[in-house]
């Protein structure tokens, strides 16, 4: 009898402490988790504008992985004369893309397509010299006389691959809503960047569909996205009243802002010189349904998108005026993100300590 006491008495006296324990784990926890996320956001945000990731050359210069130095981007004559081609490994209207070899490193050329897009393929070199950041494929080098760009080479190519990469054998602990959300937020994290770049707010225009989208950028090997194809990035200037148009043809479909769509019905044929122009809040529409590729099915992905649900609706406002801008996009999902990992992560904790018990 008094041994039943006693072992009643050492599991009330457990639970009282659990019960004790457990509020002041999570108070520390919620503490810490918000600390950290703070801390690493603030630090990353800072540095992803001006370096590509932890390289910090100059302007004009770049390092790759295993190099000491910063050097400068490559010349005509060099990619001519230390560049080898090895296959073809894309083709758009624009470009023709190869995989090269330089010094040990595995490389991207490409090469103008035809030559009544030059102008396109000359706007993409300009946007990548400009725009080079943490946000953006690393340029090696180029040339103009014979239209030629020289990027880094990324083995698991478009975003659109996420789903065929992460479904690997060996990729399951990648495969989370954790990991998805984040390629979610490096994407935001871009167009926030687009719209206040150093080049003037500029609009992604080659996003007619879901996947045309995805292929404007690469899933890196270590799971982070990159935009590459900036063939199609116009100017909007709304001090000046320059907005901007998409092309010269007519769009259609549902991923394409209403904005982009021709508004006189088929009662008046399409013209460009009628069509109207807008800005950049076409980029905001499209952000839900890029998400939700990225999210995928795994398990938690319907409570982020539960948790997203009010602000995509309003980003899928028909009036561009009362979408949310990009920062209000980014800040949205850092603030849910740091709010679904604490969870977990203090779901986890009380798991564990009622398993001990």
């Amino acid at each position: 009898m008094q041994v039943t006491t006693s072992g009643n008495q050492g599991s009330s006296i457990r639970q009282r402490v659990t019960l004790t324990i457990v509020p002041l784990i999570a108070v520390i926890l919620t503490v810490t988790t918000i600390f950290r996320n703070e801390l690493l956001d603030a630090l990353g945000w800072l540095k992803r504008p001006v370096d590509n990731k932890s390289d910090s050359c100059p302007s004009g210069y770049f390092r790759l992985e295993g190099m000491k130095d910063c050097i400068p981007w490559l010349s005509c004559e060099m990619i001519q004369s230390e560049v080898a081609v090895i296959e073809p490994i894309g083709q758009g209207a624009v470009k023709q893309v190869f995989l090269g070899h330089w010094k040990g490193n595995k490389v991207v050329l490409s090469r103008l397509a035809a030559s009544k897009f030059s102008d396109d393929f000359f706007h993409g070199l300009e946007m990548l010299k400009g725009l080079q950041s943490a946000h953006v494929v690393k340029l090696l080098g180029f040339c103009d006389e014979d239209p030629t760009i020289l990027t880094e080479y990324h083995p698991f190519g478009s975003l659109a691959n996420v789903d065929s990469v992460l479904e690997q054998e060996g990729q399951g602990d990648f495969n989370t809503w954790e990991v998805r959300f984040q390629l979610a937020r490096e994407y935001t994290w871009f167009l926030h960047y687009l719209h206040n770049s150093p080049l003037g707010p500029r609009v992604m225009c080659d996003s007619n569909d879901l996947i045309k989208t995805l292929s404007q950028y690469l899933l890196t090997t270590d799971l982070h996205v990159l935009a590459n194809d900036l063939d199609a990035l116009p100017l909007v200037n709304r001090s000046a009243g320059v907005l901007v148009k998409c092309g010269h043809r007519q769009l259609q479909g549902d991923f394409v802002a209403p904005e982009q769509l021709w508004p006189f019905g088929n009662t008046v044929p399409f013209s460009d010189h009628l069509m109207p122009p807008y800005n950049e809040k076409t980029d905001i529409w499209k952000v839900p349904d890029v998400t939700d590729f990225l999210l995928g099915q795994v398990e938690g992905s319907d409570v982020v998108r539960l948790h997203l649900f009010q602000l995509h609706q309003d980003c899928k406002r028909h009036k561009p005026q009362l979408r949310p801008s990009m920062l209000t996009v980014v800040q949205t999902y850092k603030a849910v993100y740091n709010s679904l990992t604490q969870e977990s992560e203090l779901f986890g904790i009380r798991t564990e300590m009622l398993h001990e018990l």
